[in-house]
Order: structure tokens, then C-alpha cells, then sequence
């Protein structure tokens, strides 16, 4: 794995760069990883990633290692199941031991803008051994040994540490804990590699505790990973403050990914603190609601509004498959209106081609050192009323 630092803003800590993985797939960076949660992205083939920028894709290693179950050791890996010359990451797992364990407990999401937030009934018991989980009927165990192993089997190209993400609900003491425990399951993880073709990302955590930050980054940054990440639950307010505590404190020389945060202006608070590449579920989850994310901010196809508008999904961002079929608003409010399948396909590729395409321009502003000057034009344009 290479990472190369190909340009860096004169005003902020945001700079372009290389990623390349071992089996010579590249990413420019900064970077919108999509996620292809079953290994695949729903309602896009192949192809179309291709034609929406697609750069890099994460699967999740949970709900692989329940689909695939006995079948695990004949998987054939992750290229030739999402058929995709990119590059791709699996999670570890441990962002289910929040979701399915406190994260229902507390009926909180990952930010406070997620939905669904779902409450119910604790799913997860944690030790400093692993999580144990209460699923599809049965016990499932899971710790860093056993994270890696499913990791390497299926073959990404870049893994993750097991580490436990707090909810915000929780305080200061179980956020030392839980971080202390994620330090533990960070050195296990580095212990349990067998594979020399995989980069892995050491992650930061400790809530929204400035203390607790600055310890994890400094004993996350001095471990061999070849990557690092940036975790945990976050209010809007909480995540660039904890970017501005731990960024300065992480190696310079290795990229940076921040878990599960991806709308627009939290894109670029992250840029602009030095992150390089961040992953969420928004551009496909919310576009198979009718959720359509334009530069002028989201609206809902699905609005009688939209019945007669003729006008493409967004003059600033058109989708090249979208411009192939010459769909515009009022065909996908039909599409969604009639619950045509096409509707999900249409909504999805744009909203894929939306987030990269912004990517993309991101690049594009930092290289001419005039980020600083994109975000104000672009975030003052943005509607956030309905954010």
C-alpha cells in the first residue's frame, strides 16, 4: 500500500493525494467511499459504478460473515463478487456492536441527523474479550482475531481494526473503558495478520472527550497501521471539534478515513481538517426513499411538486446515466409514484454520482488552492433547512 500527498491547501490541513492498494487499484483523494453493505451496492450494476465515479466501495463484515456462514471459506472475494477494478474496504464489525447494542438501547444513531434510530432491546454484551451478539436465534462471538480472519477471507483491500464505538449517551468513564478496550483490540488485531496484501486502519475513539481524543490518537497513531480512522457517535456540533483534537496529533504521511459521515458540509469540515476519505450510507439508503441530493440541497422526488417539472435532477450535477435516458424530475416522481424498480436504480446512480462528482470538485479546489473559497460558495448555495 502507497499513499501519496500529491497537493496541500495553503489555508487548511486539506490536501489531495494518491491511495494506491496493494493489488494496484488507485484512489484520488479526498474520497466518498459507497457502501455495497452484502457485496453490492443495491440497485446498481457494476457498470454504472464505473460511470458514477465510483472510486471505492466498503462491504460489511458482519453482515457477510452472517449471509456467507459455513460458506465463508469458499468465498471467492470481493473483486470478482462486486466485479469492481477499484479499490474496497470491509468494516470490522464493531460498528454493529453499537448499532445492535447500545446504540438501540439508547435509540440513538451515529449522528443525531441519522434515521432510523432504532430503540429496542440491547443486542450485545461486550468484555474486553470481544461481543458476544443475540442473533437470527443464536449466540455469535466476535473479537479481533476472529474480525481479521473474516476480513482476510474475504479479501479487501483495506481492513479495520476491531474497536468498540460509544453512544452518545454514554460518559466520560465508560468512554475511557471502551476506548482502553479498543487500544487493547487494536494491538490484537495488528497480532492476528496473516495477509501482507491487506492495509489496515487503526482507529481512534473516546467520544466526545477532548482528554480521551488526544490519548487515543497518540497511542492509535505510534501503532504500525499502515492507515488510520477516526470513529465513534457524534451531535453536529461534536464532530469537527474532535477532528481539530486528534488530526495534528496523527502521522502526516498516512491517510485518514473518517467512519460513517458523509453529508456535504460535514464533508467538508473533515476535509478541511485533513480527512481523506469518509463512507456513509446516505447516497444510496435515502435515494431508494425518494431522497434526491442536489447543490442546492435535498429534496423529496416523491413531492406532488414535481409532477410536471421537466427540469433535470440538478444543472450542476448531471448524472451521465440519467442524461443516457433522458430522465428528469417528473419521470423519477412518476417511476416512484407507479413503485417502478427504475425509480431506486435512477435516484441511486445520481445520488452516487452526486457525492462523487462533489468529491471530485473538492480535488479540483484544493489543487487550485481556492478550497476554502468552494466551501463558502458551495455550503452558502446549499439549502439546509431540511438537512
Amino acid at each position: 500500500m502507497s499513499f501519496q500527498i500529491t497537493h496541500k491547501d495553503k489555508k487548511t490541513r486539506a490536501r489531495t493525494g494518491i491511495l494506491t492498494a496493494p493489488n494496484g487499484a488507485r484512489a484520488e483523494t479526498p474520497a466518498y467511499v459507497i457502501v455495497g453493505t452484502h457485496a453490492e451496492v443495491r440497485c446498481l450494476k457494476p457498470k454504472d459504478l464505473v460511470e458514477t465515479g465510483t472510486q471505492i466501495i466498503i462491504s460489511n463484515t458482519f453482515h457477510l460473515w452472517q449471509d456467507l456462514g459455513d460458506k465463508l471459506s469458499e468465498f471467492v472475494g470481493l473483486q470478482k463478487t462486486l466485479d469492481f477494478s477499484g479499490v474496497i474496504f470491509t468494516d470490522s464489525g464493531g460498528f454493529q456492536v453499537f448499532s445492535l447494542g447500545f446504540g438501540r438501547e439508547h435509540g440513538t444513531g451515529k449522528m443525531e441527523y441519522q434515521t432510523p434510530k432504532i430503540s429496542g432491546e440491547n443486542l450485545v454484551r461486550i468484555t474486553d474479550k470481544g461481543a458476544t451478539f443475540e442473533w437470527d436465534g443464536k449466540q455469535q462471538f466476535l473479537n479481533p482475531e476472529k474480525s481479521v480472519q473474516i476480513q482476510e477471507k474475504l479479501g479487501a483491500d483495506g481492513i479495520f481494526a476491531f474497536d468498540e464505538c460509544t453512544s452518545p449517551n454514554h460518559g466520560f468513564w465508560y468512554n475511557l473503558r471502551a476506548m482502553i478496550r479498543t487500544h487493547r483490540w487494536a494491538k490484537e488485531s495488528l497480532v492476528a495478520r496473516k495477509r501482507k496484501d491487506q492495509m489496515m486502519y487503526g482507529i481512534v475513539q473516546g467520544g466526545p472527550h477532548k482528554l480521551l481524543r488526544k490519548w487515543s490518537a497518540r497511542v492509535i497513531g505510534k501503532m504500525p497501521f499502515e492507515c488510520l480512522a477516526v470513529g465513534g457517535s457524534f451531535s453536529r456540533d461534536e464532530m469537527p471539534k474532535v477532528l481539530d483534537w486528534v488530526m495534528s496529533l496523527l502521522p502526516e504521511n498516512k491517510p485518514v478515513h473518517l467512519l460513517g459521515i458523509g453529508k456535504p458540509e460535514d464533508l467538508f469540515e473533515g476535509v478541511e481538517r485533513g480527512i481523506d476519505t469518509f463512507d456513509c450510507v446516505i447516497p444510496t439508503r435515502e435515494a431508494r426513499h425518494g431522497r434526491i441530493w442536489t447543490s442546492h440541497g435535498p429534496m423529496d422526488i416523491k413531492k406532488s411538486g414535481f409532477t410536471e417539472d421537466g427540469n433535470l435532477l440538478d444543472v450542476d450535477f448531471v448524472c451521465p446515466i440519467l442524461e443516457r435516458d433522458n430522465i428528469c424530475r417528473k419521470d423519477l416522481h412518476k417511476l416512484f409514484k407507479d413503485k417502478d424498480q427504475r425509480a431506486g436504480y435512477y435516484a441511486t446512480a445520481h445520488n452516487v454520482f452526486f457525492f462523487n462528482k462533489l468529491m471530485e470538485k473538492i480535488r479540483q479546489s484544493i489543487k487550485e488552492d481556492r478550497f476554502s473559497e468552494f466551501k463558502r460558495e458551495f455550503l452558502s448555495n446549499l439549502n439546509l433547512k431540511n438537512k
